[in-house]
């Protein structure tokens, strides 16, 4: 194992190969514990379950791509080790369009878990989280969308018209956060184009998680006292356990939003991600 540094953080990834990390295939999972399995015997089941993703270590980064470039398909690069509480520290660089996301307390399949958010596309959130897998919950506070040129290029992040949304802010998801930055407050540290550091804190049986980006508070969720109609604390406890895997996504594309969600080319890069248990 990687030496810790003087704050007591140990890297997961050694900046060169893909050692103690693993591929897995991004596989469609009942929305919460206890509903209908998922039907394996589908062509689209079948083709998911055979690809995972392209992923390789590039100057001093973890990236991600679909493989090919616009199949279409998605994957989860899945940490071999497990954690309990923990505080996770990274850097993140995501092309436009490309959603993806940071699991936690994540199953083996790395499809069942807690998700932090990158989805750095359209009608999408960063920095609020998902329930993948553990009820299907949404806790997001506000939606982006990029800002075009004059030659139609992405050149910056705004905050979505509602108006235009796929994805709609409602007060019952503002409510499942305990705290949540304005979307003002998160595009005055979002770096566009550039670099951008997470601290994720992850404690408790249904633990709490609270998100930092470039040291501005963005968001905490406690998932023991959350209320949601298809969440189930101490169902999720049974399924996941004390600890879980970290994971990072793919996202395959959906009819709905086709290329708006993964552009056939797009990346997401991942670098200094380094873990510190509680």
């Amino acid at each position: 194992m990687a030496d810790r540094d003087e704050l007591g953080f140990t890297p997961i990834f050694d900046g060169k190969t893909l050692a103690g990390w693993h591929a897995v295939p991004r596989l469609p999972v009942p929305r919460a514990p206890g509903d209908p399995a998922i039907d394996t015997t589908t062509e689209a089941y079948r083709r998911a379950a055979a690809n995972t993703g392209k992923w390789t270590a590039e100057e001093g980064a973890i990236v991600g791509r679909q493989d090919p470039p616009g199949s279409k398909l998605g994957g989860y690069l899945v940490s071999d080790g497990v954690f309990g509480d923990f505080e996770l520290v990274f850097e993140a660089r995501p092309d436009w369009p490309a959603d993806t996301g940071i699991m936690v307390r994540a199953t083996t399949l790395g499809s069942q878990g807690f998700q932090i958010l990158l989805d750095h596309r359209k009608s999408g959130n960063i920095g609020g989280f998902y329930g993948n897998g553990i009820g299907g919950f949404h806790a997001i506070n506000y939606c982006l969308d990029a800002v075009y040129n004059a030659h139609g290029t992405a050149s910056g992040l705004r905050l979505e018209d509602p108006a235009t949304s796929i994805e709609q802010i409602t007060p019952e998801k503002r409510s499942l956060l305990d705290y949540a930055a304005t979307g003002e407050a998160f595009l005055a540290a979002w770096k566009w184009d550039g670099w951008n550091e997470f601290r994720i804190r992850v404690e408790g049986a249904s633990p709490r998680i609270s998100v930092h980006i470039n040291g501005v508070a963005i968001s905490v969720i406690d998932t023991a006292k959350m209320q949601h109609p298809k969440y189930d604390a101490a169902a999720v406890r049974q399924l996941l356990g004390p600890r879980g895997h970290i994971a990072f996504e793919i996202h395959d594309n959906d009819p709905g939003m086709g290329e708006a969600r993964w552009a056939p080319h797009a990346a997401c890069r991942w670098r200094n991600i380094r873990v510190r248990e509680l």
